[in-house]
């Protein structure tokens, strides 16, 4: 993507794959990372520390206006789920800490992050015109450089920006055994979660409903892996394997 098609993007979204630092169940609180700074991430952007403060000087937790900074879920703003006490920077990137709500939306949130089906979050921002340049160094090669973004929200993920997002992934060319345990980690928790049987029934039904999704994209992957014997047998190749897969699931309005 190039710096003037980034600069006219109405909305942008990054995911980190930070592990949630500390959930408060009697305090209904979740602290997390809503971003990393100087690390080269998918999109080829990196970070910089100071690249949040405005926002959250303007719209942040202290801030007079109506429009602060929101806690969502899937960055869908009819899905709020808590309410942001803490944003800050420290050395490593930006921290949020938030009080989930007592809705059916937010206490079914309390309990994803205690099953640890809420593992990954990100930011909803739009990049601002002279705070972003295209730079190259020995270290990182060809990047975009971060000072400043336009923060909206942060949101809390289940999977990237939807659960195609590992399938969509090793078709780039992404690690394979990385994607594969994150799936398998993730059905391990949702497994949990239905044994506990804790929350409403339409967080359960969703759990049902997240858990099948992941364990047809564990098998889907299983068709994306290259291999040997698939080329010598005259099976399909992993391209064609890929492109199969990807064309099933647009047929079932997966994607």
């Amino acid at each position: 993507m190039s710096l003037e098609d980034k600069l006219n993007k109405k909305y942008g979204a990054k995911t980190l794959a930070l592990k949630v630092e500390d959930v408060d169940l009697q305090g209904r609180k979740a602290k997390f990372y809503l971003s990393a700074f100087d690390v080269k991430d998918s999109d080829n952007d990196i970070i910089r520390a100071g690249t949040f403060t405005k926002s959250i000087q303007e719209r942040g937790v202290d801030s007079l206006g109506n429009r602060r900074i929101a806690h969502l879920r899937n960055h869908n703003w009819d899905n709020q789920i808590g309410k942001f006490t803490e944003l800050y920077e420290d050395s490593k990137g930006l921290v949020g800490v938030s009080e989930l709500g007592r809705s059916t939306k937010g206490e079914d949130a309390l309990r994803d992050y205690q099953d640890g089906i809420i593992r990954e979050h990100s930011i909803g921002f739009n990049y601002i015109k002279g705070k972003i340049e295209k730079q190259t160094n020995d270290t990182n090669g060809e990047f975009f450089n971060i000072t400043e973004v336009k923060l909206w929200e942060g949101s809390a993920v289940t999977f990237g920006a939807n659960e195609l997002t590992p399938v969509l992934d090793v078709a780039k060319g992404l690690d394979y055994n990385a994607i594969l345990t994150k799936i398998q980690t993730l059905s391990e928790s949702l497994n949990t979660a239905i044994k506990n049987g804790k929350g409403t029934d339409e967080r359960l039904e969703n759990i049902e409903l997240m858990f099948a999704q992941l364990m047809q994209l564990q098998d889907s992957l299983k068709g994306l892996k290259p291999s040997i014997k698939d080329t010598l047998n005259g099976e399909p190749t992993n391209e064609e394997a890929r492109k199969q897969i990807l064309i099933k699931l647009i047929k079932n309005d997966r994607i």
